[in-house]
C-alpha cells in the first residue's frame, strides 16, 4: 500500500505543484517524510512545512484505504511504470491519480472529445457518433464526464472497441453531476474514471480547469463538439495547443450561439472536421480496428436510401424500416469506408 504516497497527497495545503518540487529535491515520498524541517522549507512554507511534518489525518488514511481495496480501485504514482507518458510530457503532472476500472486504459492511444452542457440534439448525436467511429478505429475517447457532449462521448467510446475514460474534478467516491451516475458505473465496469482530487473532493469550480489539462494532456488531440465563446471547452483546447497537441473543431450554423466557440478555434488554426474519418487522416492513423462485419444488404439498403440526395436519420430510418441504433451503427461503418460522408444539420450523403 503506497503509505507515502497517500500521506504526501493527503497533507493538507500541499498542492501538486509543490509534491512535484520536492519529488525532484529528494527523489522519493519516503525521503520526503523523513527530511527535517530545515530542509523541507526550502522548498515549502512554514504552514506546509507544518502540515507535512504533523500527523496525517488517521480517518482520511483509513478511508482512502478502505476505498483502494475496493476490486477495481487503485492509486497510481509517478513511479509507476505504467504512469502515462503523455502526462509526463506536461507542465504540471498529476503525482498521484485515483483510479477505478480498467487502468490499462491510460496507456492506449486517445482522443479526447468536449464540448457545451447545453448541447442541442444534433451536437448530442454528432459526439457520439464521432466518439463511436473513433473508438471503433483504437482511440480511446476521453472526457470530463459532464452533462451534454461529455456524456454523450462517452457513450460513444463505450459502445465501440477502445472504451472510454472520463477524468473528473471530484473525489471518485463522488459522481457529478448526480444524473450521470448510471454512466459512471457503467465507465467503471468497462471503462476508466480518473481523479487527481482526494476522496471526498467537492465539484469546486477551481478544479475542472485542472481536469482539463489531464483530458488534453492524455490525448493525441481534442474535439471540441458545440461551444459558445465563453465555454470552458475553449481552456481545453488552449493547453492542448499549449500542449502541443492537435485540435479539432466541427463547424456549425452562423445562427447558432453553441457553433461560435468552433468557429473562433478554426479561425485560430484548429482544424476543420466533417467526419471522423478527418481527424484519422490528419493524425496519420494506420492502426485502424476493423468494422463490425455486417450483412451486405443492410449497407446496400442504406446506400440505396441515400440514391438522389442527402437525408436526416429520421429519413433513412422510414425508407429502410432500421431502428435509430442500427441504422447509426450502418451509418458508421459507411463512413469510415469513405462511401458516405456526415454533412451540416444531421444529413448523410453518399459519395459516388
Amino acid at each position: 500500500m503506497p503509505d507515502a504516497w497517500l500521506r504526501l497527497a493527503l497533507a493538507p495545503g500541499v498542492g501538486n505543484t509543490s509534491l512535484i518540487r520536492l519529488l525532484t529535491a529528494f527523489g522519493s515520498p519516503e525521503a520526503v517524510l523523513a527530511s527535517g524541517r530545515s530542509a523541507l522549507t526550502a522548498h515549502l512554507s512554514a504552514a506546509q512545512c507544518d502540515a507535512l511534518l504533523g500527523e496525517p489525518d488517521a480517518a482520511q488514511l483509513e478511508a482512502a484505504h478502505a476505498w483502494l481495496a475496493q476490486p477495481g480501485n487503485s492509486l497510481m504514482t509517478l513511479a509507476d511504470e505504467d504512469y502515462p507518458k503523455n502526462l509526463l510530457e506536461i507542465a504540471d503532472p498529476p503525482a498521484v491519480l485515483y483510479c477505478k476500472g480498467r487502468r490499462s486504459l491510460l496507456s492506449q492511444p486517445s482522443l479526447g472529445i468536449v464540448g457545451s452542457r447545453n448541447a442541442t440534439p444534433q451536437g448530442v448525436r454528432d459526439a457520439e457518433a464521432f466518439a463511436h467511429a473513433l473508438s471503433d478505429a483504437g482511440l480511446t475517447i476521453v472526457s470530463g464526464l459532464a452533462l451534454g457532449i461529455d456524456a454523450a462521448a462517452h457513450r460513444g467510446g463505450l459502445a465501440g472497441a477502445a472504451s472510454s475514460i472520463a477524468i473528473i474534478g471530484t473525489g471518485l467516491d463522488r459522481i457529478y453531476p448526480a444524473r450521470n451516475k448510471t454512466l459512471a458505473h457503467q465507465l467503471a465496469e468497462t471503462g476508466l474514471i480518473v481523479s487527481e482530487f482526494a476522496l471526498g473532493t467537492a465539484p469546486l469550480p477551481g478544479h475542472f480547469p485542472r481536469r482539463n489539462r489531464l483530458i488534453s494532456g492524455l490525448s493525441r488531440g481534442v474535439l471540441v463538439v458545440e461551444a459558445a465563446p465563453n465555454s470552458g471547452s475553449l481552456i481545453t483546447a488552449r493547453v492542448a495547443t499549449e500542449q502541443g497537441r492537435d485540435v479539432f473543431a466541427i463547424p456549425g450554423s452562423i445562427h447558432s450561439p453553441l457553433a461560435r466557440g468552433c468557429h473562433a478555434l478554426i479561425k485560430q488554426g484548429a482544424k476543420l472536421v466533417e467526419s471522423a474519418a478527418d481527424i484519422l487522416d490528419e493524425l496519420a492513423w494506420q492502426h485502424r480496428l476493423a468494422p463490425p462485419v455486417l450483412p451486405e444488404t443492410l449497407p446496400d439498403r442504406v446506400l440505396d436510401a441515400l440514391d438522389g440526395a442527402p437525408a436526416t436519420l429520421d429519413a433513412l430510418a422510414q425508407r429502410t424500416g432500421l431502428t435509430l441504433d442500427a441504422l447509426s451503427a450502418k451509418l458508421l461503418t459507411l463512413e469510415l469506408d469513405g462511401r458516405i460522408a456526415s454533412l451540416p444539420g444531421g444529413r448523410y450523403q453518399k459519395i459516388h
